[in-house]
């Protein structure tokens, strides 16, 4: 359309971006810019307000930095070193958490900051946390020293109620709800009690900073006795200075984040900073000593500076204000007022509007289904191919989905009553079906791993939440099966049975507590655990097992690098001679091209350089210890439309022991191997994933046997 190619427009974006921020930069420089000194070795990406114990001289605050798990810590001021205290529970990306300090000792904070925000506190001296109260809904926490109350902000309902919270701080009391429009942040109190300042904004995008007599706030008087703001610029974080004469915060008053602060006597408003880069949260220390927080490419650093009043600060200019004064004309592109209507005499009539009688029903199980798509298939079945069709239905809602495939294997030799393949899926969040005959499936096309059957399935299971508490969760789910005509273990494909009716249930309570650091691609630390108990009823006999498996992972000094320990064990009572009995490992058990899971290894049933099913007993122990590596990460490999994101790899070693009761049929053996995977967009939004992965099982008595792993994960 231009005549120019999207790479020489982009770089012609770039050159004069270059040329354009340089003489903002230029601008900036024309006066003295403010000399800090850092106070830590690293940026520490996002920061929380933060605080100073006088006495240790150590920063308190929360930080939420790529390649570290968001976590309440600590700088020492005189070293520079830092620590961890304890794991934020669902951080928010900039402001990380909300943070308030009592000088004798406590740290208070909140959790769940996307959710109901509990309020929980630190012992600065034990590090001993402590939930105060749950789901309370209160954040822009505040810290009273005068009386040791808490206050804070709830919200709910599009409401903002300004709240006090007293010791031993287990009950919330409210001060005053303002009108809907009206939001309260960046709350602080003076150190000697008797006032509050916090920034209000307004359903018309005003934003001041009001400080108000905590004594007639309480009585239900917010009228502010003093007031500021910074025209269009937005305030923020304003605290109180030690003695309780100025406010310091920042604001983009020129376009770069500089402090000022607020003389409450005079009412005047002073730049104390004059930086290129930005200042923020600024933390008065006494005097004009200031701590503030650095903006960096990796995140926020902490610097000292002296905060004087200044009297020549540059503004930087934008690009629409350049824009515009080459081209005036843009002055009159903007979307007008209309003008008042003059009221109008009502008009009397006799026509009647009947309103759209409402329909009453009830939500059912699977009611409303509609049918959504309908295109060909094609299936594998064993080693041979199926055709067919397939159907699939859904709800206005969503809350219910339903599939019906029907395929045919015209070739290849097989019985008649397995060449024709039916299969229907009925999913809602809590409840699932299923019922096949001779079960085909895409991916049986590209093994090595089969889940095809033949024979007939019919299955139903239920899933209930017994804790959600992101990202805590605990699952109990129930399933019933009934399948018979089976030639192999629908678990395991190479292990033969002949069974005419098989009746099986299930019941697995599993629990997940995992997290990670800002652009993560894996889990970094946490633990993963599962109880399983499976009965199956086959050829007149009664098959018990229980098993399971228990996952704990710690992060690493290196960014988004973690180790974990995977041990999984099961046991069965009955006879070692009965496949319905044992326990089956082996393989990787990826497929060429595939939708499970990426790291397959990670199951209990994988040894990778085994063969599929090859090792097998009644009961098993069973360890694996996983290194996540960095990833690395490209920028340039590709197109827009195509391109790589980032390369994942992981190295394991692992053991396994069958039969520990009898040393005849015992088997030991050992895995060692690695995984690769390389992480492609296509379209912007599809991900697929490209895995690479090689492993040696060891066993004495045995020779070693390698295998080579390579598997597309579509839509992963």
């Amino acid at each position: 359309m231009f005549g120019t190619s999207l790479d020489s427009a982009w770089a012609d974006w770039i050159a004069h971006e270059r040329t354009f921020q340089q003489a903002n930069l230029d601008a900036i420089r024309k006066y003295p810019l403010t000399p800090y000194t850092d106070l830590s070795q690293r940026a520490l990406g996002s920061v929380s307000r933060a605080f100073v114990d006088r006495q240790s001289n150590t920063l308190f605050a929360g930080f939420n930095a790529p390649g570290t798990v968001a976590h309440m810590g600590f700088i020492s001021l005189d070293t520079g070193t830092s620590g961890h205290l304890v794991d934020i529970k669902d951080p928010t990306l900039y402001q990380v958490t909300s943070v308030a300090y009592d000088p004798a000792g406590t740290i208070f904070y909140n959790t769940d900051n996307h959710a109901h925000r509990d309020l929980m506190a630190i012992d600065q001296r034990t590090r001993r946390v402590t939930l105060l109260q749950k789901d309370l809904r209160v954040g822009e926490l505040a810290f009273n020293r005068a009386d040791k109350s808490l206050w804070g902000v709830r919200s709910l309902n599009g409401l903002h109620t300004l709240v006090r919270i007293e010791p031993p701080y287990n009950d919330w009391k409210q001060i005053l709800t303002f009108p809907y429009g009206t939001i309260l942040y960046d709350l602080d109190i003076s150190p000697d009690g008797t006032r509050l300042a916090a920034s209000f904004g307004d359903i018309q995008g005003k934003q001041t900073v009001r400080v108000l007599a905590t004594d007639k706030v309480v009585a239900g008087d917010a009228t502010p006795v003093a007031q500021f703001d910074f025209g269009g610029g937005v305030p923020n974080n304003f605290v109180f200075s030690p003695d309780g004469r100025f406010l310091y915060g920042s604001a983009y008053f020129t376009g770069v984040s500089n402090i000022f602060r607020y003389d409450l006597a005079a009412g005047k408003v002073e730049a104390v900073s004059n930086t290129d880069s930005g200042f923020f949260r600024p933390i008065p220390l006494g005097g004009d000593e200031l701590i503030v927080f650095r903006y960096t490419g990796q995140g926020f650093v902490p610097a000292r500076i002296v905060a004087k009043p200044i009297d020549d600060v540059a503004p930087i200019t934008f690009l629409g204000e350049r824009t515009i004064a080459k081209h005036p004309v843009l002055k009159t592109w903007q979307v007008g007022v209309a003008p008042p209507v003059a009221p109008v005499a009502p008009v009397t009539t006799t026509a009647t509007i009947q309103p759209e009688a409402a329909t009453p029903g009830v939500y059912r199980l699977g009611g409303g289904l509609q049918r959504e798509s309908f295109y060909p298939i094609v299936q594998g079945y064993k080693l041979t191919q199926a055709i067919g069709w397939r159907v699939n239905f859904s709800d206005p809602l969503q809350l219910n989905r339903a599939s019906v495939s029907l395929s045919v294997t015209p070739w290849g030799d097989l019985p008649d009553r397995e060449r024709v393949h039916l299969r229907a899926d009925y999913e809602r969040y809590d409840w699932k079906a299923h019922a096949a005959w001779n079960d085909a499936d895409f991916y049986d096309l590209f093994g090595p791993t089969k889940v095809s059957r033949r024979g007939y399935n019919v299955t139903i299971a239920h899933s209930n939440t017994l804790l959600f508490d992101q990202p805590k969760r605990m699952t109990l789910t129930l399933q019933g099966v009934v399948a018979g005509n089976l030639d192999q273990l629908p678990q395991y494909q190479n292990v033969a049975v002949n069974v005419d009716r098989l009746y099986s249930g299930e019941a697995e309570l599993s629990y997940t507590d995992v997290r990670s650091s800002l652009g993560h691609v894996d889990d970094e630390k946490g633990q993963v655990w599962s109880a399983i108990f499976q009965t199956d009823y086959a050829n007149a006999s009664v098959f018990t097992r229980l098993f399971g498996h228990y996952d704990v992972g710690r992060a690493l000094p290196a960014g988004h690098s973690s180790v974990w320990l995977r041990t999984a064990g099961g046991f069965s009572p009955h006879r070692a001679s009965e496949p319905f009995a044992n326990f089956f490992f082996g393989g990787f058990g990826n497929n060429y091209v595939d939708r499970g899971e990426i790291k397959r290894y990670r199951e209990y049933y994988a040894f990778p350089g085994a063969r599929l099913n090859d090792i097998a007993g009644r009961n098993f122990v069973r360890s694996l210890v996983e290194w996540e590596l960095p990833p690395l990460r490209f920028s340039r490999a590709g197109t827009p439309g195509f391109y790589l994101s980032f390369l994942r790899p992981a190295l394991f070693a692992g053991g396994l022991v069958t039969n520990l009761d009898r040393s005849g049929l015992r088997r030991t053996a050992a895995t060692a191997g690695g995984q690769i995977d390389l992480r492609f967009t296509m379209l912007s939004s599809l991900d697929l994933t490209l895995s690479v992965g090689g492993a040696a099982r060891f066993e004495r008595g045995r020779p070693a046997r390698r295998e080579a792993m390579v598997s597309l994960a579509l839509l992963k």
